[in-house]
């Protein structure tokens, strides 16, 4: 018998599972989200489970339309190219207010995280590493606003990073160049220094950018 949970922890809980499979691969952009299904596989109406649709499409991970049910969002090689000029210019905003604010823990955080990055060799394991690794950065904030609206790029670039990420860890002359820019980027981070650190991380934005549309084809980028 399905429970009839309808309250926000309920919405969240599947929100997190659909989530969860989106940005590990499972599902993939432009595949269908079947309501009917993930609500008999969770053991619940489909109430929360529109619920948690409206709520991934906030996230820009979840593309809703009428008659046409919902799909995990997919971007076109134009939409692509918006979202990292963006991102060039906010991640770096984001960063120059958070940094005054961070504290020992959050370099020593960063650090391992690091260190973990350098020894990994599969896409899967290093996405969440590089997230927690940015993230750590982003932690002294204090404007919620600009932080939403990075994450919601973070979330709808993730499938195609997570494709160049394989690229990368294929290619040692890339690792090594992604390598140095973590490290050039941490340095600056660790010694405060408010100027420097914005304009590498938008170096390092704008360099993936680039290598995103050289690998164009390989990641299927349309052009729609």
């Amino acid at each position: 018998m399905k429970r009839s949970e309808q309250s926000p922890v309920a919405s969240q809980r599947v929100a997190d599972v659909v989530a969860e499979r989106i940005l590990t691969g499972q599902l993939k952009p432009g595949d269908r989200i079947k309501q009917d299904e993930l609500a008999s596989e969770l053991n619940l109406s489909r109430i929360p489970v529109r619920d948690a649709l409206r709520i991934l499409e906030t996230r820009g991970l979840v593309s809703l339309k009428a008659n046409a049910g919902a799909r995990v969002a997919s971007l076109g090689l134009r939409d692509m190219e918006l979202s990292y000029q963006i991102r060039e210019m906010l991640e770096p905003m984001l960063l120059a207010e958070s940094i005054p604010n961070l504290t020992e823990a959050d370099f020593a955080a960063m650090a391992e995280t690091k260190a973990r990055l350098e020894r990994v060799t599969h896409a899967d394991d290093y996405m969440p590493l590089a997230r927690d690794f940015h993230w750590t950065a982003f932690r002294g904030h204090q404007v919620p606003l600009l932080a939403q609206i990075v994450e919601r790029l973070w979330d709808t670039t993730h499938h195609y990073r997570r494709a160049y990420a394989v690229v990368v860890l294929q290619n040692a002359e890339l690792l090594e160049v992604m390598r140095a820019e973590r490290d050039l980027l941490f340095g600056a981070i660790q010694r405060r220094e408010i100027d420097l650190a914005p304009r590498i991380l938008a170096a390092h934005i704008r360099r993936t950018h680039i290598g995103l549309l050289e690998h164009s084809e390989a990641l299927e980028l349309g052009e729609a």
